[in-house]
């Protein structure tokens, strides 16, 4: 069996071990970079490997000119996906702190924008493995190189130039995925501009999430994207965050829901307002 949204689990600890499955850990802090691969060394699931938000799944910050977290180029992720070991038959199991977290999300809309369905994320992340009294180890894992053949699906991804194109499009609609203060400019603690863009809908990616740790259940989670998406699919859907990894999660929750996947605006909000001819509101 393949999963390709979420994993429960108990259908991942059967398969700690096993060579044809790779676990990675996303762990993040976005005000202290350096505590995700500090507690990776202290323990993580057995196996696991480590992506990096900031250098693995990321590409270089241009001050002015990008967004806080760029897209890696295409000949960067290959190699970092191929130094993880993963080929065509890898399931892979990205996993966070906890399901409202963010890294692991962004791990697993790479892989399927490269082309790799056979991703997906471990519902309640960390805390629900240790909650269930699963071992964890300090052990550093180096899997054997492969060479991972991508087929990137170019029109997950859009750029600010796209948003700008469709934003008086009743076809199309634009939803923030940060939260409802950051939308409208009333807690701005990150990016150097307060606000959103003209025309976008609130739609906290925290609203798939409940209070445990777990994505909310999926009756839940359909009826918050029916009302979110306004009656649009996906492919007239847009998702953008503060810098391309909420948003993330966000799709990652569509995509659970059986509705598809939302384009990206990777850049987000830290990228759009780079030009201050662009449309914003608060």
């Amino acid at each position: 069996m393949r999963y390709t949204t979420l994993i429960d689990v108990p259908a991942a600890r059967q398969r700690v071990g096993d060579p044809g499955w790779l676990f990675v850990d996303c762990r993040f802090d976005i005000r202290d970079p350096a505590r995700g691969p500090r507690d990776y060394a202290l323990s993580h699931i057995p196996g696991a490997v480590y992506a990096d938000l900031d250098h693995d799944l990321s590409g270089p910050v241009v001050p002015g000119r990008t967004g806080r977290h760029p897209l890696p180029d295409r000949e960067s992720i290959i190699r970092v996906f191929s130094s993880m070991g993963i080929d065509a038959r890898t399931q892979v199991i990205a996993y966070d702190e906890s399901a409202g977290a963010m890294a692991a999300a962004r791990m697993w809309w790479l892989l399927k924008w490269a082309g790799h369905d056979a991703a997906a994320v471990l519902d309640g992340g960390l805390s629900a493995w240790t909650a269930a009294g699963l071992p964890c180890s300090p052990e550093a894992v180096r899997r054997r190189q492969s060479a991972f053949v991508p087929d990137f699906k170019p029109h997950l991804a859009v750029d600010a130039d796209e948003v700008v194109a469709v934003l008086n499009d009743p076809g199309w609609i634009v939803l923030d995925a940060r939260a409802a203060d950051r939308y409208r400019g009333e807690n701005e603690t990150i990016d150097p501009v307060a606000g959103h863009i003209r025309g976008a809908v609130s739609a906290p990616y925290v609203s798939a999430v409940g209070p445990g740790g777990h994505f909310k259940p999926l009756p839940d989670i359909e009826r918050f994207w029916d009302s979110a998406m306004g009656g649009r699919d996906a492919e007239h859907t847009i998702l953008y965050c503060g810098s391309g990894v909420t948003a993330a999660h966000g799709i990652l929750s569509c995509a659970y829901a059986g509705k598809g996947m939302p384009r990206l605006y990777a850049g987000s909000w830290s990228d759009w307002i780079t030009d201050s001819r662009r449309p914003s509101a608060r």
